[in-house]
């Protein structure tokens, strides 16, 4: 059965403050681990439970691909490795020493940069007593540029600080750092969003925030000396930035509606929580992990949707049922990077709702023991897999299980292969009587101090005091008295600002950061994919959502492979031979059901040559209308 049906006492970092409406099911609490409350956690309850029964009766499936084996067979995974892959290859390349994970000496030939920098100096030593490396660097008197000055200083300022989830701007902001935090599920307070929003005020026309497309938050124009007094902002209210950046695990998402849409599979609040206190130890940081060979991303799947993408994570969890109990199988290695784009594989493997963090930790050890740690571009996890092949890779997963056994997946999955992906944008109903939810589109994730100030101030006049991130850079308002709806929507913000029935192309625009403050885009992305869009918009006129992508570096931040069209930034001639900003156009990605990868359409497209690029696929892909024909046919 899921975790929130279980009897038995649940550990206390997993209850929460938040009261449920209309129903107090959950009273406060302070973690073992801390002397604060974790405000970012949810609630876990006797009431939680998941549906087996959906509107749709199509037959299910899980996809991208079916996670189940393809063999009849239910036996427990055998531990030992093929005989293809020599037993020297399965030794651990890390140690632990003095409470880190270190890289054996034997296996440091030919590392990659950022390998030496950990070596040098582990980065979770500025968490270490009570953070005292980080204090000792801003301490009184000394300068940004004293630090800068030598090696280990700006080592520490452009590398090692990502593990505090402060990344410095040198390029564009230089002094100055965004902010990634960990909130896991996506969901936030009003307190939460009202305490970000006072920090990037301070910083002016510097500071601003951004919903990233894991369901989180990311603050700009952070500086040094501040950041003390912010840490300590972070945990009165509940939250934390550590381990968000570099070689750790990313933020765990899972189904922005979990806890309140009537057709959810099961709620994933829970077993994401559970995830991030184990990958962080409840915000005070877990350096049993924090030394993988690369970044890793990690979704709890909870409904028929799919909006969490779990063909784009390290590790999806996918509701099934085996003998009668509810689980996960489990999905592997999906990624995005320069060099190479992977779709998760099923790693044929099949977990109850007790072993979520178990078989996480199992997959994460093995990942570190065993990673190549050379060409940064060739060490996410789905190089491991290929090298091992995915039996040994299962075989090392289950030796580092409690009991080292792995149950093969189970054929009995509980997604739908066939379902139309719903809009959680505008008005619905949840599965708490007389109660609604309202998805608020926002424009390529951008607020400012004022906009997050006037959300919290909605959430808290009209909902809960809650407000839900999703992986789309949009926010939801949850458990809105139906009475209260029509109030709500005419708010000037809803009206203005942020409209919960923006226009078909407007409502699936995605856009990273680009270059205006990351040093890795190679264009501007988000006021550019507005404009363009506008354009666009009044050129053509669509019956269908077209989700439209922007990523300004072949990192792949704006995850332009799973739109229907994708804009890759990069360098360009226009028709004078002149370099411009351009982009690399991709068509035909799809998220949800039957989902796979977008195909490379056009390459080196100038940008300020986007716009009839884009109406042509539209008119010849996904049957839009160009205006002027339109107004003839009228």
């Amino acid at each position: 059965m899921p975790l929130g049906s279980h009897q038995e006492p649940l550990p206390p970092f997993i209850l929460s403050p938040f009261p449920w409406p209309q129903q107090p099911l959950f009273s406060s609490f302070k973690s073992p681990l801390s002397p604060l409350p974790l405000h970012h956690t949810m609630a876990v309850s006797s009431s939680l439970s998941f549906n087996l029964s959906s509107p749709c009766s199509k037959p299910n499936r899980l996809t991208p691909r079916s996670s189940s084996s393809s063999s009849s067979s239910f036996s427990q995974l055998q531990t030992s490795p093929p005989a293809s892959v020599q037993a020297t290859r399965l030794e651990p390349r890390v140690e632990q020493q003095n409470g880190y994970w270190v890289l054996k000496e034997k296996f440091r030939q030919g590392i990659n940069p950022v390998e030496k920098i950990k070596l040098e100096k582990d980065p979770m030593k500025l968490v270490d007593d009570d953070w005292k490396g980080l204090r000792e660097m801003m301490k009184d008197g000394v300068r940004f540029e004293e630090i800068d000055g030598s090696k280990s200083g700006r080592d520490d300022l452009d590398v090692r600080l990502k593990w505090v989830g402060l990344f410095h701007r040198r390029k564009h902001q230089y002094g100055r750092f965004m902010m990634r935090l960990k909130l896991p599920n996506g969901v936030t307070t009003s307190d939460q969003t009202r305490y970000l929003a006072s920090v990037i005020r301070r910083y002016g026309e510097e500071g601003c925030a951004d919903v990233t497309t894991r369901q989180n938050w990311q603050i700009r124009g952070v500086v040094l000396p501040d950041v003390p007094d912010i840490m300590k902002g972070l945990e009165n209210v509940g939250l934390t930035s550590l381990q968000s950046g570099m070689d750790n695990v990313r933020n765990a998402v899972g189904n922005p509606l979990a806890g309140i849409d009537p057709g959810e599979i099961v709620d994933t609040r829970p077993y994401n929580n559970l995830l991030s206190s184990f990958i962080t130890t409840s915000a005070r940081g877990n350096t049993t992990i924090t030394n993988l060979p690369r970044k890793w991303n990690v979704c709890v799947v909870g409904s028929h949707d799919l909006y969490e993408h779990p063909h784009i994570n390290d590790l999806a969890y996918m509701p099934a049922m085996k003998n009668g109990k509810f689980g996960f199988n489990l999905l592997v290695g999906g990624f995005f990077s320069p060099k190479r784009c992977a779709e998760a594989i099923p790693l044929d493997a099949w977990v109850s709702g007790d072993d979520v963090v178990p078989v996480c930790k199992a997959i994460l050890e093995a990942f570190r023991d065993l990673g190549t740690r050379g060409n940064r571009q060739k060490t996410r996890m789905m190089w491991l897999i290929d090298e091992l092949g995915i039996e040994t890779f299962r075989s090392e997963v289950a030796k580092r299980m409690p009991d080292q056994i792995l149950e093969r997946a189970s054929p009995d999955d509980l997604v739908k292969k066939q379902w139309d992906r719903r809009d959680y944008l505008g008005v619905h109903p949840q599965k708490q009587e007389g109660l609604s939810y309202v998805g608020l589109h926002v424009p390529v994730g951008r607020v400012q101090a004022d906009d997050m100030d006037e959300l919290a101030g909605l959430a808290d006049k009209y909902g809960s005091g809650e407000l839900r991130l999703t992986v789309e850079q949009n926010i939801i308002i949850p458990n809105v008295a139906n009475s209260k709806l029509e109030t709500l929507l005419n708010e000037p913000l809803l009206q203005y600002r942020f409209s919960p029935e923006p226009p078909l192309l407007m409502r699936g625009l995605v856009a990273c950061t680009g270059n205006q403050f990351c040093g890795q885009a190679i264009i501007e992305t988000k006021a550019r994919a507005l404009k363009v869009t506008e354009e666009v918009q009044r050129l053509v006129s669509l019956t269908q959502r077209v989700r439209m992508h922007w990523t300004g570096c072949p990192n792949s931040c704006g995850q332009v492979q799973v739109a229907d069209i994708g804009f890759m930034g990069c360098m360009a001639r226009d028709e004078n031979g002149k370099p411009v900003e351009g982009v690399d156009v991709y068509v035909g990605g799809r998220v949800g059901s039957n989902s796979h990868l977008g195909d490379l359409y056009r390459k080196a497209v100038p940008c300020k040559d986007a716009v009839p690029v884009i109406v042509d696929i539209l008119v010849n892909r996904f049957g839009a209308v160009p205006r002027e024909r339109e107004e003839v046919d009228e």
